[in-house]
């Protein structure tokens, strides 16, 4: 998928299209960024490589911390609505 296919379902309760899709696309760039470092001979490419995997890897966890936010966010709210239900 692309990213002029992706669009944002807006339906999602426990999850976020839209998040999930941007940590799969970082997890992409890490991957992709750890394979041109093994391929690369020029230390200073290789470093700049290796800090935008970790700028990378540090926006995956970010984007992790978010999705269990708006978990937890949607647990409480399950857990409210089912009260008066």
């Amino acid at each position: 998928m692309s990213l002029q296919q992706f669009r944002c379902e807006q339906t999602c309760r426990n999850t976020c299209s839209a998040l999930t899709k941007a940590m799969q696309l970082e997890s992409e760039i890490v991957r992709l960024s750890e394979e041109m470092m093994q391929q690369c001979d020029d230390d200073n490419i290789k470093s700049f490589i290796a800090d935008l995997a970790e700028n990378s890897s540090e926006q995956v966890l970010t984007i992790m911390q978010k999705l269990n936010e708006v978990r937890a966010r949607m647990q409480i709210y399950n857990n409210v609505n089912d009260m008066f239900n």
